[in-house]
């Protein structure tokens, strides 16, 4: 027959030969078997797997409705409670020593550095001399000139004052001997009135010349005019000697007292005058540290407290502190107090101007129920108050407080040691269930 156009020719079928079909006669009922059974054993799971979803969803959503929601819980514990007000500051020196020049002058060396550890008399500066050596010379050669015209007028001119006064008091007596014998004859006629003038003359040159001896005598004697004139210029040669000495002294700049050198501001070559500060001196001894308190705690803070300080660049370090002094003024821009603070025993790597923090402890309570103070409710107003977990519940519990410091408070009344109290961030009401967790609480 021939194939038409258009048209496939249908494949023809093979027919299942002799040995698969004995083979579906003996596995058919197994396989149809398994397969009822497989389709069992699914619809079980996937029962199972609703009701463990369905148990999930309630544990998640319904639980919480039911037995609450879970919260932590701080219990209420007893222990040594410390007030103290932190603060910072600085370190301080009792003072600072600003080394000038009393003199103008040129430096001539500086044998020290910034920084450098100094004693009591150490050379800082030294300022070129020679103009001041020569002006202590000069000064001594007039107070050797002044003394000099004192011992003249000890060996020389008051002998020789004393010596003419005895030679004028001798004249005197012959003059008045020769006078009364030529008045005598004058009288008796025995003798002329000029032989008579000439002794009067005589006489009264003698008079004047004992005068004259006397005064030199007097002058040059201790008190005379002439020996406080020499006195006085020998004193005045000895001070100027001493202004010379003083001021030679000055080109040498020394430390004043123990201390470190924390600035240094002049070099070799420089001119200086006196109203320069040339180097500052951190003098040794007590160091201090001065804090900015919080006005709001002034009432806290007494002389006499002691505090724990550190410093920022050694955190891990602390030492002791004493409160000594607090200004009696306030800063008004900072509404803040100025303290300071002494240190009995300073590290030795306190340095002038460190940054320092200090811990003042101004109250302790022995043995005091103390939680944290994120756990208080009402704290603006005069009736504040916790949440205390009783019987799974959130009860409002109203505390009276103590001391407080730190992010803790001291409980005075209203709770026990061992209560749970819940944190204010806890979003719960008031007798509402709950379920604890943390602090070794039950869940």
């Amino acid at each position: 027959m021939l194939n038409q156009p258009g048209r496939a020719d249908a494949a023809p079928k093979e027919s299942p030969s002799p040995r698969t079909r004995s083979c579906e006669r003996s596995f058919g009922p197994a396989r149809r078997t398994f397969r009822s059974f497989a389709g069992r054993l699914w619809s079980w799971r996937y029962r199972g797997a609703a009701l463990v979803a369905a148990f999930s969803a309630f544990g998640y959503f319904g639980a919480p409705f039911v037995l609450g929601p879970i919260v932590d819980a701080e219990p209420v514990a007893r222990a040594d409670f410390v007030q103290s007000v932190v603060a910072s500051g600085n370190v301080l020196a009792p003072y600072r020593v600003n080394i000038g020049s009393q003199v103008v002058g040129v430096v001539k060396d500086v044998p020290v550095e910034e920084g450098q550890t100094v004693k009591a008399g150490d050379k800082l500066i030294l300022l070129d001399d020679r103009e001041l050596r020569a002006q202590v010379v000069q000064a001594e050669g007039a107070v050797a000139q002044s003394e000099a015209r004192m011992r003249q007028l000890r060996e020389l001119t008051l002998p020789s004052a004393e010596a003419t006064l005895a030679q004028a008091r001798a004249t005197l007596t012959d003059a008045q001997s020769t006078y009364d014998r030529a008045d005598k004859l004058f009288r008796s006629g025995s003798e002329t009135k000029v032989v008579l003038e000439d002794a009067t003359r005589a006489l009264a040159i003698a008079n004047a010349q004992l005068r004259a001896a006397n005064f030199q005598v007097v002058t040059n004697q201790p008190g005379g005019s002439d020996y406080v004139m020499a006195e006085t210029q020998l004193s005045q040669a000895r001070a100027n000697l001493a202004i010379a000495q003083s001021r030679l002294s000055y080109t040498i700049i020394t430390a004043p007292r123990d201390g470190v050198l924390i600035s240094r501001n002049v070099e070799r070559g420089y001119v200086v005058q006196p109203s320069n500060v040339l180097m500052v001196l951190s003098p040794s001894g007590d160091i201090q540290l001065q804090v900015q308190i919080d006005e709001k705690n002034l009432g806290l803070i007494a002389v006499g407290q002691k505090a724990l300080a550190s410093t920022d660049a050694y955190p891990g370090e602390s030492f002791r502190a004493e409160v000594v002094y607090i200004n009696p003024g306030i800063d008004l821009q900072r509404a803040s107090v100025a303290v300071k603070l002494r240190t009995p025993e300073p590290p030795a790597y306190l340095r002038q101007d460190m940054t320092v923090s200090v811990d003042i402890e101004t109250a302790l309570h022995p043995g005091a129920l103390v939680i944290s103070a994120t756990s208080l409710r009402g704290k603006t107003g005069d009736k504040p108050w916790v949440f205390k977990v009783a019987s799974g519940r959130a009860t409002r519990q109203p505390v009276q407080l103590g001391l407080t410091s730190a992010g803790k408070v001291e409980i005075l009344d209203g709770l026990n040691e061992g209560d749970l109290v819940l944190p204010a961030s806890a979003t719960v009401a008031g007798g509402s269930r709950i379920r604890v967790r943390g602090f070794g609480a039950r869940e």
